[in-house]
């Protein structure tokens, strides 16, 4: 691993710093394939993932790999250029503990994806948020990928079109982040719930994510069947029996 990302194990908790403060957090794609890498083994080792930028700002976006070539003018090879980033969206979704986001400045493109994507986002009332591709001649469906099932669809084109930054309020109202807390207490509340969700029993955590990974996408009678099993079979696991009987 590159000391772009600052990886520390804490108990339960895998922390997952993204270090580059000097240039806003921008993330190259070989650091989004080291972020890849620890998100798919995470569950390995922990309980879940805290994942925050060093110094002033979340993510400003991505940056360039130092040295490397312009991009391919041909379509098809430009495609599997950017599957990295693509990947990296997907492997929050489908990594098997939660990751938790900390924003404390700005996160912009790729850091506002990356904190829709996290199963919980903890917000600065500090933090400002904007999709800029546009103004820079870039059509942000990458993205909007990332949000299309998070945001309501006015709100992800009103930031795409505008490319205007909302402050953390508005986040919130937008479903992009799941709490505002003061600058000043933003540590310790993160530290709090991080403290009940690894004292929480793991196959049920699992279970939730993987019921909202896949019941979306399902009819009503297969979310509501797959949510009986589910709940049998996990509440009958033996990490439960020492949980409160619901």
């Amino acid at each position: 691993m590159s000391n772009e990302l600052l990886v520390r194990q804490d108990g339960a908790v895998l922390h997952v710093t993204i270090n580059r403060p000097e240039h806003g957090n921008g993330m190259s794609d070989a650091m989004a394939r080291e972020l890849i890498q620890l998100l798919d083994r995470a569950h390995e080792s922990s309980d879940l993932v805290l994942l925050r930028g060093a110094g002033a700002d979340f993510c400003i976006g991505r940056a360039r790999d130092p040295n490397r070539p312009a991009p391919s003018p041909d379509a098809y090879e430009r495609r599997e250029e950017y599957d990295v980033i693509f990947d990296c969206y997907r492997a929050i979704r489908r990594c098997q503990v939660p990751v938790i986001g900390v924003v404390q400045g700005r996160a912009m493109g790729f850091g506002t994806a990356v904190v829709a994507l996290c199963d919980v986002s903890f917000a600065s009332d500090a933090a400002t948020f904007n999709i800029p591709e546009m103004g820079h001649g870039i059509m942000p469906t990458m993205v909007m990928s990332a949000l299309f099932d998070r945001m309501n669809r006015n709100a992800i084109l009103w930031m795409t079109y505008s490319r205007e930054f909302i402050d953390a309020q508005r986040a919130l109202q937008y479903g992009l982040v799941s709490t505002v807390v003061p600058a000043d207490r933003l540590d310790q509340e993160v530290q709090d719930f991080c403290a009940k969700l690894a004292a929480s029993p793991r196959p049920a955590i699992r279970g939730l994510k993987e019921y909202l990974r896949s019941a979306p996408d399902m009819s009503e009678q297969g979310a509501v069947d797959y949510a009986r099993s589910l709940h049998a079979m996990v509440n009958t696991a033996g990490a439960m029996k020492n949980s409160p009987q619901r």
